[in-house]
């Protein structure tokens, strides 16, 4: 075989799996940088839900320590043992509240990978 053969040929089978692993290792590379990218945003916004869920279970406790105190010693000659009840209904209600607002912020889709799902999806769509 000659050289002019070899030319229209092309590189041959070594050749052309070299050129398909560099190319499978950069999509990987850039998916990665992507990946990376969108993890840098999560862990913003997973601080910031820490940061809520934080100041939330701090008020909470603030809230059942003083406000309890305060409310029971105030209603106990009036009322007894039902202004405990109330109190319990009432920091029932306030904690359903966070949890309605921590599932909002999830709900956000903050914590998610949408460029990078969103590009995987099409890779996997080109082949298959």
């Amino acid at each position: 075989m000659d050289k002019t053969t070899a030319a229209v040929h092309g590189p041959g089978l070594m050749g052309g799996l070299t050129g398909l692993a560099k190319n499978v290792f950069g999509l990987v590379v850039s998916r990665v940088e992507l990946a990376a990218l969108e993890l840098s945003e999560v862990r913003n916004h997973v601080l910031e839900l820490l940061v809520v869920f934080s100041l939330a279970v701090l008020c909470a406790m603030f809230a059942l320590a003083y406000g309890s105190a305060t409310i029971v010693a105030l209603a106990w000659e009036s009322m007894g043992w039902k202004i405990l009840l109330i109190m319990f209904a009432v920091f029932i209600a306030v904690t359903i509240g966070l949890v309605l607002k921590a599932k909002a912020m999830l709900k956000e889709g903050k914590l998610a990978f949408p460029e990078t799902m969103n590009e995987l999806k099409n890779d996997r769509d080109m082949l298959l």
